[in-house]
This record gives structure tokens, sequence and C-alpha cells, in this order.
């Protein structure tokens, strides 16, 4: 409530550097020092922007691709040693390798975001989807604006950068529809994400102490714990823009509807699934050189995706995982296709969509069990508990009646 009287009352000049302010201000009021580092890779990819269009308006076609790489180079660099280094190290530690000595770095909340938001900017002004931004005050805003700082979504430059450069008119609707969105954000974070935790929390933390039906109940939770939780903070994120006069890009569109696991993630996270394709997978090839190549960008692109959410190697295979199931699906079409007709079922039919829907869930919530395990070896341990279910006797042991 202080940011909306503090914005709306400051003339329309001055609200972007009203707004970068409360920014800054509430990025360092959870890392303090460590908005230096937001603010160095703002002043870094602010330059290169400028540089990348420079070249380009001189026909340096090089000089801007260089310009480019040293400013997507930073940003990983920055990333790779606060999120990456230590995983590293005792990764190698691990198996005898003792040249990387574990730091123990602090991660800065939002990182994994603003870096996102910044190589994104770098390489859009690159394929001229958008102007450089010449005002160094908005384009700081357009890296630290706060509601969607910490989770996302993971803006556009071309969406977010362009709607700061005419700053909001005080409007009714948009208080109305904003506040409405954020109370339902907190909803699903509060009431629903929160208290779903806790059983959550206490199975997949004791996971030698537990039976599988503990473990098929608690990884049913989770899918609707992570939801909840990941769209809440994005509902929310939407909901203070929207009252701010700013539309941010919707990031969750129901995905457990999905029939095929290739839709889930075009509905799931869509800020970072998009990200991914069109800054990872394309520039690898995408499906432009062949299946093989194609299943190989698919693998590698998930296998960071999966990365990119937490350094631990269960994480990795999370991802992996889902890559696996798009190419298992890909390559299966045809027989899918072929089945069908022998058997007379119309893909299209509402029993087909359910069952694709349902099949599409398991497979998806089966790899939530990666992404929530404590470690790589913890998800193994779960794996088999819920495989050694036999039935209604072991419910009845474990302590379900």
């Amino acid at each position: 409530s202080l940011t909306l009287l503090l914005y709306y009352a400051v003339p329309l000049k001055g609200r972007n550097l009203a707004l970068l302010a409360v920014s800054l201000f509430f990025y360092a009021w959870g890392e303090r020092i460590y908005v230096v580092i937001m603010v160095a890779s703002t002043l870094i990819d602010y330059t290169h922007g400028m540089l990348v269009e420079r070249c380009k308006a001189r026909g340096n076609d090089r000089g801007a691709r260089w310009a480019v790489a040293s400013s997507v180079f930073f940003n990983l660099a920055l990333l790779g040693f606060f999120k990456y280094w230590d995983f590293l190290a005792a990764s190698f530690q691990a198996v005898g390798l003792n040249f990387m000595p574990v730091l123990n770095v602090h991660l800065p909340i939002g990182i994994s975001f603003y870096t996102f938001q910044a190589v994104s900017y770098t390489i859009d002004v690159y394929r001229d989807d958008i102007y450089a931004e010449k005002n160094f005050f908005r384009y700081a805003l357009f890296v630290s604006f706060f509601p969607q700082l910490v989770a996302g979504p993971i803006e556009r430059s071309k969406n977010l950068l362009k709607q700061l450069a005419i700053p909001a008119k005080l409007s009714f609707d948009n208080l109305r529809d904003g506040l409405l969105l954020m109370i339902w954000g907190f909803f699903l974070k509060v009431v629903i994400a929160d208290r779903a935790s806790i059983f959550v929390d206490t199975i997949y933390g004791n996971p030698d102490t537990y039976a599988g039906w503990y473990f098929i109940i608690a990884t049913l939770f989770f899918a609707i714990q992570i939801y909840c939780d990941f769209s809440g903070y994005s509902v929310i994120a939407m909901g203070a823009a929207k009252m701010l006069g700013i539309d941010l890009m919707l990031n969750f569109d129901a995905p457990y509807f999905s029939s095929s696991t290739a839709e889930f993630w075009r509905r799931w996270h869509i800020s970072l699934s998009s990200w991914f394709k069109d800054y990872l997978y394309i520039p690898l090839g995408g499906n432009r050189k062949g299946k093989l190549r194609k299943y190989l960008n698919l693998l590698i692109t998930f296998a960071v995706s999966g990365l990119w959410h937490g350094a631990q190697w269960s994480y990795v295979a999370w991802g992996t995982l889902n890559g696996m199931y798009q190419i298992i699906g890909d390559v299966l079409k045809p027989l899918r296709m072929r089945l069908a007709r022998l058997l007379y079922i119309n893909p299209e039919s509402l029993g087909s969509r359910v069952v694709k829907v349902l099949f599409t869930f398991i497979l998806i919530d089966f790899s939530w069990i990666f992404f929530r395990a404590d470690r790589f070896v913890s998800a193994f341990t779960i794996i088999k508990s819920i495989l050694e279910v036999r039935g209604r006797e072991d419910f009845a042991r474990a302590g379900g009646g």
C-alpha cells in the first residue's frame, strides 16, 4: 500500500525512479551487500545492449556478436559462481578430485531470475526484437522490478521494458483486478501450498522411516504443493504489477490438465520453458537438424533446466527424465496412432483425453520425486519403497487403517 501511495503520488515522469528506489530497497532489505552484484550486472548489460545496437548500426555484426557473447558470459559466470561453485567442488571431491575448495558461497536471492532476464535482453537487442534502452534507470527497473524479482515470471524486454516506457495512470480497474489476483495467489500459497508442505516435508524428510503408501500420498500432495507454490507466487507478482498498471505474462495455464508431457511444459512455468526454448533449444539447432539432433537438444535443454532449478544431481535427473518423456513420446507417436486406428479409438474423444491426462499426470508426478528428494540417493530409496507396495495389507501395516 505504501508503494502504491508513493507511486501514484509522484508525477508521471518520476514514477519509474520511485519504483526503482522501492525495488532496490526491497532487494537490499533481504540481501544488503548483494544488491551491489545486481547493480553491477545491470550496468554491464545496459552498456552491452547499447554496444550491440551501435555495432549493428555500423554494420559490424562481428562486434555485436562479441558484445552479446561478453554479456552472456558475464551473467552465466556470475550465476555459475554463486549457485554452482560449491556444488561442483563437492561433486569433484566426492570422486577424489580436490582442486576446487568448498567456499560455502551464499546464493543471492533472485539471481537465477534476473540474470536470465538480463541475458535475454541483450540477445533480443541483437535479434532486433527490442531497442537498446537508453535510459539507465528504466533499464535498471526492468531488471530489478520487485514483484517478479524473486520468483518470476522471467519477463521479456519487449513486454516489460516497453510498458515501463509509459508509466500508467491510476485506474480503479487495475487496483481491483490486481488485488483479486493477489488474494488468489496468497490463497494458493498460504492456504494450500504451505499446509500441504507440512505432510510432504515430514514424509520426504525421513525416507528410511515411512512405508511406500506414505510416499505415494506425499508425492501426490507435493504435486499440489509445488503447483500452488510456484503459481501462487506468480499470481501475486501479476497482481502487484497490475495494481501498478503493468501486465506480466501468464506463467501457469492449468498444466495438470495436459494430455502429454510436451503440452505440460508448454503450460508449466511458461516464462522459463519459453526462455529455454528461445535461448537454448533453438540456438542448439532445435528440430531443424534431424531426429537424433533434436533429441540431443531436448536432453541438453531439460538437463540444464533441471540444474537451473537447483545445484543438485537430483534436479539434473528430474530435468533429464522430463526430456526423456518427450523423446519417448515422440518415438512412440506413430505406434500410438496405428493402435488407435486398429482399435477404432478416437484420440479426440473425452475418454481418450481423460486417459491421456491421467497418464501424463502420473509421469509428471513420478518425476517430482527427484525434484523433492533431498538427495539423489534418497529419490531411489523412495521409489523402491513405492514399488514394494503390495496392497491393502501394506497400507494397514504402514498405519493407514
